[in-house]
């Protein structure tokens, strides 16, 4: 194994560890000789990887923004063939999702409530984040024939968003039916008339 191939597996074991550490305990509360150990990696190579914790951070945070809009887009593209049903279908994965027993809810609202004051990058990769899932959203409702599809993706963000927070704090997942009923309240809303 050259010394590129050697870096990069390493750096996959490092987020991986991050991933698991960051989102099951916080930011804060994981060191980066916990973070060296749990990736079965040296300080010295966790620090050719990632030169400070913010690093790591951000990268983390980018990797996650990935996996999980992946996630959503393929769920809603198997499990809702009439694009008048993938608003809806998010939701449905929501509540999959919160019933997953390391469900923590939004990584990036949970590192933004601990760093965002203090961290710039993690402001950034949030809003990045949550700009990209309203884009999404966006997406989904233009295929519908609403009228205002930009205000209607704003109104489901912000209940994707609650369902989320709503679940990890009541442990509920039932969180996402309630947002789903909602949601389709204001489809229904919203419906171009003919």
């Amino acid at each position: 194994m050259d010394h590129d191939e050697a870096r990069a597996q390493a750096r996959t074991r490092i987020l991986d560890a991050a991933e698991k550490l960051f989102y099951d305990r916080g930011i804060q509360a994981v060191g980066m000789d916990e973070l060296r150990a749990a990736a079965g990696v040296s300080l010295k190579r966790l620090y050719q990887c990632f030169p400070a914790k913010h690093d790591l951070v951000e990268a983390y945070l980018r990797r996650r923004d990935e996996r999980w809009r992946a996630a959503l887009a393929a769920y809603v593209t198997e499990h809702a063939d009439d694009p008048a049903k993938r608003p809806l279908a998010v939701f449905d994965w929501l509540h999959d999702w919160f019933r997953a027993p390391d469900f923590r809810g939004c990584a990036f609202i949970n590192a933004f409530g601990e760093l965002g004051a203090v961290s710039d990058g993690v402001g950034q990769v949030a809003r990045e984040h949550k700009r990209a899932l309203l884009s999404y959203l966006t997406e989904l409702v233009q295929a519908v024939p609403v009228r205002q599809p930009a205000p209607l993706a704003g109104q489901l963000a912000l209940l994707v968003d609650g369902a989320i927070t709503a679940a990890a704090v009541s442990g509920e997942p039932d969180a996402a039916r309630h947002a789903r009923s909602a949601a389709e309240s204001l489809l229904a809303a919203c419906a171009a008339r003919p």
